[in-house]
């Protein structure tokens, strides 16, 4: 199988681990020794950035309570069950340090602290997307479920990533592939 770092996995509606209930991941990784990605429209309840922010030893203890609530109340990713206490954020590639990743044209991964500065206090690039947490299938792992009918593929696009609202991000990942919940069959057909 070719990679497909870079394309969202769009869990199947009978998806069997219920961890990965209607999710859109989007691939940061993808060989022959496994694949990686982040959950992207999964929200975690009742965090914010600051409350992670405020966690972190930033310098000045005041820095995050003088943030504008745009940047304190921003929603939190529940990333994947693998690393659930690893900060992971996906943004445009206008900002980039040594420690960022280029994942597809125009998006990059950083799981540094310089991100969430950048972030909080500038410059911060563009769009960004902060995450706990990550996916992660072992060689050939992630083939099988994909042949086991449990995720579809579907090209990368800016716009659900960074503007489609978090909650309607699954249907606008179906809906990229021209089907609905109502058309999609839980059955595969194979040749």
């Amino acid at each position: 199988m070719h990679s497909l770092e870079g394309q969202f996995l769009v869990a199947m509606p009978d998806m069997s681990d219920e961890r990965f209930a209607e999710s859109v991941i989007l691939l940061v990784g993808h060989g022959s020794e496994g694949a990686m990605g982040i959950v992207v429209n999964h929200e975690l309840a009742n965090l914010r950035l600051a409350d992670i922010l405020d966690e972190l030893d930033l310098g000045d203890p005041d820095a995050v309570i003088r943030l504008p609530d745009s940047i304190r109340q921003r929603t939190v990713m529940r990333g994947g069950p693998v690393e659930k206490g690893r900060g992971f954020v996906l943004h445009s590639s206008d900002y980039s340090s040594g420690n960022s990743y280029p994942v597809t044209e125009g998006i990059c991964l950083t799981a540094t602290l310089d991100i969430l500065k950048a972030m909080a206090f500038g410059p911060a690039p563009r769009s960004s997307l902060f995450a706990l947490g990550c996916c992660g299938w072992s060689a050939g792992q992630l083939e099988g479920e994909i042949g086991d009918n449990g995720w579809l593929t579907a090209p990368f696009s800016q716009k659900l990533l960074f503007e489609t609202p978090v909650e309607d991000r699954y249907e606008a990942a179906l809906a990229s592939l021209r089907i609905t919940r109502a058309t999609l069959s839980p059955d595969a057909g194979h040749a």
